[in-house]
């Protein structure tokens, strides 16, 4: 806003030149000689002085309403830059798995909401392809998940390991298959739930004839309940004999959701696979990101040292 004209606005708000002097760190005699100025500009009579201060004549009083307009858009352009300042500086974009949520991304987010309040957070939680699909296209800058085989274009993305996980079998508490140790064909006769959606568009990022970690072995049923919600799949599982395929990193908390792994036999075990972080090539300088990177690692480093 026009120096003359903030320094009208605070001559009128300290009531005299002699307190909006002290106010604006200037000398008095320089503050009247810009109100002078400011007056000569206009071609109006702004303020008169009398024994109890100041008064705004006509003129004044429409050019103090309209500098209070003025100085409210000025104020509130500088919170818009400040706001998208912070988004540019500290709005972050990340996609996870429901396992990784729960765990420990839930609380990351809040603690980094408190930190960056002008900061947009988004979170998009869903399968590894989906998200893959997700970081590949600049909606997310992040991804955690397992290490997807056979990327189509995999030469774009960086993959940080974090450790290997593995999935498990699990059935609700007095299901049969709890009796004693199963191989994986008696599992896999019985009905299979797992939250990972049959979506064809995720898919076209593998190479050709590629299988990923939720496929069935050939010659399986295919999963009789698939959802992208984990929850659904874990009230399918609660309320009917369907086993549920998850990762056992959420082991506890299937637990408390009435759900038990189920005991394979030796070698019936599914394999393990690396869990890490993917983020886009052209992004491994960013600083932001390297912070949240090491954040990130050091939270799993946590969750398997409580295992």
């Amino acid at each position: 806003m026009d120096k003359f004209l903030l320094q009208f606005m605070a001559i009128v708000e300290a009531g005299s030149f002699v307190r909006a002097a002290e106010t604006l760190l200037i000398s008095q005699p320089a503050l009247t000689y810009n109100m002078k100025k400011l007056e000569e500009g206009l071609g109006v009579r702004l303020l008169e002085r009398s024994s109890r201060g100041i008064r705004l004549t006509e003129y004044g009083e429409t050019l103090y309403q309209s500098g209070e307009m003025m100085r409210r858009t000025y104020s509130n352009a500088l919170d818009r830059i400040d706001r998208q300042r912070a988004e540019l500086d500290h709005g972050i974009s990340i996609g996870t798995g429901y396992s990784v949520w729960i765990l420990f991304l839930r609380d990351m987010m809040f603690e980094y909401a408190a930190r960056h309040p002008k900061a947009p957070i988004n979170v998009n939680i869903g399968n590894a392809l989906r998200g893959m699909d997700q970081l590949l296209a600049g909606d997310i800058s992040i991804l955690v998940s397992h290490r997807i085989e056979n990327l189509s274009r995999e030469e774009e993305l960086v993959f940080r390991p974090l450790g290997l996980t593995q999935d498990e079998y699990f059935a609700r508490e007095g299901h049969v298959l709890h009796e004693c140790p199963r191989s994986r064909a008696e599992i896999l006769s019985w009905p299979t739930t797992i939250a990972f959606p049959p979506e064809a568009r995720p898919r076209r990022l593998l190479r050709s004839g590629a299988s990923t970690a939720a496929d069935l072995p050939p010659g399986s049923a295919g999963h009789q309940f698939t959802s992208s919600s984990l929850g659904a799949c874990i009230d399918f599982a609660r309320a009917t004999n369907a086993v549920l395929i998850h990762n056992n990193i959420l082991k506890g908390h299937l637990r408390e959701q009435g759900l038990l792994p189920i005991k394979t036999l030796p070698g019936d075990e599914l394999r393990p696979w690396p869990m890490g972080i993917y983020t886009l090539r052209e992004l491994r300088q960013d600083a932001t990101i390297d912070l949240l990177l090491e954040d990130i690692a050091r939270r799993w480093s946590g969750i398997g040292a409580q295992q």
